[in-house]
């Protein structure tokens, strides 16, 4: 999670010590609270991620949590089998929707995306749990968590190979963060 200032863990008002970003606003604390690092499984939860981490790529990630039930309700749950038979009427339809990012790009990327997962062998939850690397050391400072990690830029080479878009090592890495498949909650955060 690259928002936030803190170096390190911040004293929240509630008396919690939580990693910088996720004191800096009531949906970071939130989520950092309820959802970042901890597992998902099952492939429609996990192409709701795939999609709104492509969906983050040059935003802000509050941008996207704040739009989070407005991507929902666009993509049909994030069921994989309905958004794989989305065609040009649906991509129209979502390029007016108010309540999503309207980049054309992403939006034709999460529909192929999820023609690509429908077909996947073995399911997309198989496909990205592979690449969970053995746990690190706990990160002391924001400083200490990278962007990018042999893992996530082994995962983004997989997905681009199976035809994934929007699916860098960087996403993938924040994919990975997000999805509890790696733990970079800081050593002294309550959330650890």
């Amino acid at each position: 999670m690259a928002d936030g200032t803190a170096a390190g863990a911040v004293l929240g008002a509630d008396g919690l010590k939580r990693c910088g970003w996720g004191d800096s606003a009531d949906d970071y604390r939130v989520y950092h609270d309820t959802e970042w690092g901890r597992p998902v499984h099952g492939d429609d939860a996990l192409f709701e991620r795939v999609a709104l981490e492509a969906f983050q790529s040059g935003l802000s990630w509050i941008t996207i949590l704040r739009r989070r039930e407005g991507f929902r309700a666009a993509f049909a749950g994030f069921a994989i089998e309905r958004v794989a038979e989305f065609g040009a009427e649906d991509v129209e339809r979502l390029l007016q929707d108010t309540g999503i990012i309207r980049n054309r790009a992403k939006i034709e990327a999460t529909i192929a995306n999820a023609k690509v997962a429908r077909d996947l062998d073995g399911g997309l939850d198989a496909l990205i749990w592979r690449h969970a690397p053995d746990p690190g050391p706990a990160p002391h400072a924001l400083s200490d968590v990278p962007a990018v990690t042999p893992a996530s830029t082994a995962l983004a080479k997989e997905l681009k190979k199976q035809g994934f878009r929007f699916v860098g090592p960087t996403t993938a890495y924040a994919l990975m963060q997000a999805c509890g498949l790696v733990n970079d909650h800081l050593a002294d955060c309550h959330a650890r």
